[in-house]
């Protein structure tokens, strides 16, 4: 089958996600056959290196052998069981690793199969926890702008990407929308030239926190993405943020829930953002790397309190009613497991420091780009956002959709970028090379040269 046939054969059967499918009139479908590390390759042997770990997930690179190994294992024995009555030792296992190496206090996982799926549970956890200690006005959300929690209406509610969320805010809760600490330079009323990034968080803060006071007795829940709004265009803010919230939260009887389902995994330089911090969330969602990017699964950690408000007589009505199929599905949690037993081999989160420098000091040259407005990175996370001044912090307009001729450029070099409007970034798996950083950077430069000119 060649290449053409089958982009032409997805066309017409498939509808892809996040695309405008008449843009693939013109802009072709890229098939890919197989994958292996960092490298994708297409059914005519074309490698490109996925740059985004494919949607952030593939931390370890594409089929590493020991989860790879354990999912085959898997097979052997239990493909799936429902978790409603039933148990098996992959999800005890995996349970029992993640409530030992998240943050102190969080001691029980509810299994869901994506991160939008993790959002709804936590929210509703949430809010239901309230219900159930009798105190029902508890019932609003506090959310970010620019930030974003999945796509399902609750979690798509207590995002701020309008892109995704103004065409279904008639079916959607409303939120409290408080300024995100995003220290971008590109803000209009944003982080001042010469304002440190804690500065800048703290003084954020003071909004987020006359709004906390004034309303506490109607907010059931804060939601962050911690440090990084991923979706937002790779915004980043100081860990100082979430130390003043959490504290802001104990005492004013909110709970924090952190979306670390980007973050998560030693992304960020810690094996969880909000440990920049050194605070404990009341809910923690986790998804994406959690399997290495194998197969679909995402869970919510809670702690002790939340689970006992509905601990009871099953006649007092309290009980948690949430569910979806393959909650908990032994593959998919023995996959988790092989993903963290690869963190256990060996110190990743050194390695991602030096990988993490590498990349900041091979993309030096972008700092002083003429239409580079930040270069900004926390961990193995790098953005540079692009704009058509960045002195008068005019960005360029959307409709010339300038990162996506990076995002040709880039894929005629072999390099997959996925571009957030003008923000190109990387992401890349874990498990690349220096000499692979190298070609990847080279590639960024090249490509933001590319969709900057006239």
């Amino acid at each position: 089958m060649s290449l053409p046939d089958l982009a032409a054969r997805s066309r017409a059967v498939v509808w892809h996600p996040c695309t405008q499918m008449q843009d693939h009139e013109w802009l072709p479908l890229v098939p890919v056959a197989k994958a292996e590390g960092v490298w994708l390759e297409t059914p005519d042997g074309q490698r490109i290196l996925d740059a985004v770990s494919s949607w952030w997930t593939n931390i370890f690179g594409h089929r590493h052998p020991v989860i790879v190994d354990h999912l085959k294992r898997q097979l052997d024995t239990l493909d799936h069981v429902l978790l409603a009555g039933f148990t098996h030792e992959p999800v005890v296992s995996l349970s029992e690793k993640l409530v030992a190496m998240t943050p102190e206090g969080l001691s029980r996982c509810f299994y869901a199969d994506n991160g939008s799926a993790a959002v709804e549970v936590a929210l509703k956890m949430s809010f239901h926890y309230w219900r159930n200690i009798g105190r029902p006005e508890k019932q609003r959300f506090v959310t970010l702008s620019n930030s974003y929690h999945g796509e399902t209406l609750g979690a798509l509610a207590v995002g701020d990407t309008g892109m995704y969320r103004d065409t279904y805010a008639p079916l959607m809760l409303t939120p409290i929308t408080v300024p995100s600490p995003d220290c971008s330079l590109m803000q209009p009323h944003g982080r001042q030239p010469g304002e440190g990034w804690e500065d800048y968080s703290r003084r954020r803060f003071s909004d987020t926190l006359a709004v906390l006071e004034a309303r506490a007795a109607e907010i059931c829940a804060v939601i962050v993405e911690p440090l990084v709004q991923c979706a937002g265009g790779m915004r980043m803010y100081h860990p100082i943020y979430l130390e003043l919230l959490r504290k802001a939260c104990s005492r004013l009887d909110i709970h924090l829930i952190v979306d670390e389902i980007a973050t998560g995994f030693g992304r960020t330089g810690q094996m969880f953002a909000c440990e920049w911090a050194n605070i404990a969330p009341d809910f923690m969602c986790l998804s994406k790397g959690l399997t290495g990017g194998t197969l679909p699964l995402a869970v919510t950690l809670t702690t002790e309190t939340v689970y006992d408000a509905f601990y009871d007589d099953y006649r007092s009505g309290k009980a948690f009613l949430h569910s979806h199929s393959y909650t908990g599905n032994p593959l998919a949690c023995a996959t988790a497991l092989g993903t963290l037993a690869v963190f256990e081999s060996c110190d990743w989160l050194s390695i991602n420091r030096g990988l993490g420098q590498l990349m900041w000091t091979q993309t030096a040259r972008l700092r002083q780009h003429p239409h580079v407005a930040e270069v900004r990175q926390q961990g193995m996370i790098l953005a540079v956002e692009m704009a058509k001044a960045p002195s008068r912090r005019e960005p360029f307009p959307a409709e010339e959709r300038r990162g996506l001729r990076a995002y040709q450029y880039a894929l005629e070099q072999g390099v997959l970028l996925r571009p957030l409007g003008n923000t190109l970034y990387l992401m890349p798996p874990f498990v690349i090379s220096p000499r692979e950083i190298e070609r990847l950077c080279e590639v960024l430069i090249a490509a933001v040269d590319v969709a900057c000119a006239p």
